[in-house]
């Protein structure tokens, strides 16, 4: 760490994903977590919604006795807060905030947020009242620590997507003397023109922002994200790839990139990490045999896509392309398995399937119906997966040596056929395929080289873009990940290059494989908090050197 940056004594790192499992930003904010509690005079205090209440939430520990005077001297009657710890290495503090009780009086905190800072409410809907509420509680919460607390002592608040824009805003306006840090991991109109099937990319500097989201019905979300961009001390992003966006769409610059590491704590090693890729192996293979009513060899090539569910932005349908184009191919001499591992609107295990598991030594030579799903949705008929899958014709058990399998639940160790966390079934696999269209990081490639798996991603993500520059060329598959040059108009190009690619890897050696495996595990090296958090502190130093001059005016 350089001698000269100014770090803050107090962190104030706030997400709705704090103790709220839902998507990367998680994993960004708890893998740091650790990190960040081993940096001396530094105290971190994560901020998050109190969404469980009344019900015991597997990721918080209350104490309370943690800064209890504090906490008795909140005479807000609108604010509840609990304090105590997050359950992840490290343990942090955390204050988990009961943001409902200001409901009653979003109209008139959202005029403040227009006179103050040209914010438009009038066109939220969904998510918007509670993010944008939850953000001003946390704003009270903080000025009331701050004042009571810290009193005179340096503080930075980051606030992590538009969610939580609201309290860098508030902050800005009553804590002037504090440091504000906003980190958009993805633009909210950014997002939504790819979503929407618009060439983000072939138009991409004839785009205007606000003239975007009115067309798209997302003014007031790219409202609170682009006036707390121009109004926060330090602006930053994920990747050089948002930071472009944010420059067009934003009009406004970032400060600092700050790419997403991780810890490899999750990562098992030696004899365990034989052990459970073995098993995982076993469980993934004998459920294809049972849904397909076909024996796989155990040689079996296993693919893997995991992560939200995005059919365009993610890849998922140039994924399912590609398995189409394998399904072609002659000479193929194993078997190929690939994988979705996609939650969707999941009802319960198959019966029909479990039942099949349940019999240990049985063999079967009959499909069961529908035999590339592992779980009944609600919507089978209009889930974009399935229809895509019967679209292709993948959904045919007919001599092919290609099976693709869609299991359509959050792989939390009770799924009720595999009963398997996401990273035990990761495990299994020998190759990922990620090829994103809107991917401002992509932590799903990441995870995949810890686990030394190979990985195809594209210079349309994050992640790939920053292999190359590790690289100083375009990443190829010996080199742990392939990164193939996705465009707005070469769809089917792309799909015949990860055809290729995975025919070669299925033909290579082990020797080979393993060599190609120790690579992708160097470049995951690459990539951890300890590797990439000097960049936080330049932001905070950013940030605190901004607030610096504000005490002189």
């Amino acid at each position: 760490m350089k001698k000269d940056l100014m770090l803050p004594e107090y962190l104030f790192e706030i997400s709705w994903e704090v103790c709220n499992k839902v998507g990367g930003i998680y994993t960004v904010v708890s893998t740091k977590a650790r990190t960040l509690s081993e940096v001396e005079g530094l105290n971190t205090i994560y901020i998050g919604p109190d969404l469980w209440k009344e019900k015991e939430n597997p990721l918080f520990t209350e104490d309370k006795r943690l800064w209890s005077a504090w906490r008795k001297s909140l005479s807000d009657e609108k604010l509840t807060v609990r304090c105590g710890y997050w359950e992840i290495p490290g343990r942090p503090k955390v204050i988990l905030v009961d943001y409902t009780g200001y409901m009653a009086d979003k109209d008139a905190i959202y005029g403040e947020l227009w006179n103050d800072f040209a914010v438009d409410s009038l066109h939220g809907y969904g998510d918007y009242d509670d993010s944008m509420i939850f953000g001003y509680s946390v704003g009270r919460v903080i000025e009331s620590f701050y004042k009571k607390v810290v009193k005179k002592g340096k503080a930075v608040v980051q606030a992590h997507e538009w969610q939580s824009g609201g309290a860098a805003l508030y902050i800005k306006k009553n804590l002037p003397e504090v440091g504000t840090i906003f980190t958009t991991h993805a633009t909210s109109i950014g997002r939504s023109i790819a979503s929407n099937g618009k060439p983000l990319y072939d138009y991409f500097e004839g785009y205007n922002g606000d003239q975007m989201a009115a067309e798209l019905n997302v003014q007031s979300k790219h409202s609170v994200e682009k006036q707390t961009a121009h109004n926060v001390d330090c602006f930053t992003t994920v990747s050089d790839l948002t930071a472009r966006e944010c420059e067009q769409l934003i009009e406004r610059k970032i400060d600092v990139v700050l790419e997403n590491g991780f810890e490899k704590d999750f990562v098992p090693s030696g004899a365990a990490f034989t052990s459970k890729r073995k098993k995982a192996r076993e469980l993934r293979i004998r459920a294809v045999e049972a849904l397909t009513g076909t024996k796989i060899g155990d040689d079996a090539l296993l693919i893997g896509l995991g992560g939200r569910m995005e059919m365009r932005n993610k890849g998922i349908d140039l994924f399912l392309q590609a398995m189409r184009g394998l399904r072609d191919q002659k000479e193929l001499d194993r078997d190929i398995i690939a994988f979705i591992d996609v939650p969707a609107w999941m009802d319960t295990a198959r019966e029909d399937l479990c039942e099949r598991l349940a019999q240990t030594d049985a063999e079967w030579d009959t499909p069961l119906e529908n035999p590339f799903i592992t779980h009944k949705l609600h919507n089978t008929n209009e889930d974009a997966v399935v229809c895509a899958i019967r679209s292709l014709g993948l959904d045919r058990i007919d001599g092919s040596r290609v099976k693709v399998v869609y299991v359509p639940c959050y792989l939390n160790g009770s799924d009720g056929v595999f009963n398997m966390n996401y990273y035990d079934a990761l495990i299994g696999n020998d190759l990922s395929v990620y090829p994103s269209y809107y991917e401002p990081w992509g932590y799903t490639p990441l995870e995949s080289v810890a686990f030394r798996i190979p990985t195809i991603t594209t210079n349309l993500a994050g992640f790939g873009l920053w292999v190359n520059s590790l690289l100083g060329r375009q990443g190829e598959l010996n080199d742990g990940v392939e990164v193939i040059e996705r465009t707005d108009s070469n769809y089917f190009e792309m799909s015949d290059v990860i055809t290729k690619t995975i025919c070669t890897f299925a033909a290579q050696n082990k020797k080979d494989v393993d060599a190609i495996r120790k690579k992708a595990a160097k470049i995951a090296d690459k990539a951890l908090w300890k590797c990439f958090i000097l960049n936080y502190f330049n932001a905070y130093d950013h940030a605190l050197r901004q607030a610096e001059k504000r005490k002189d005016l």
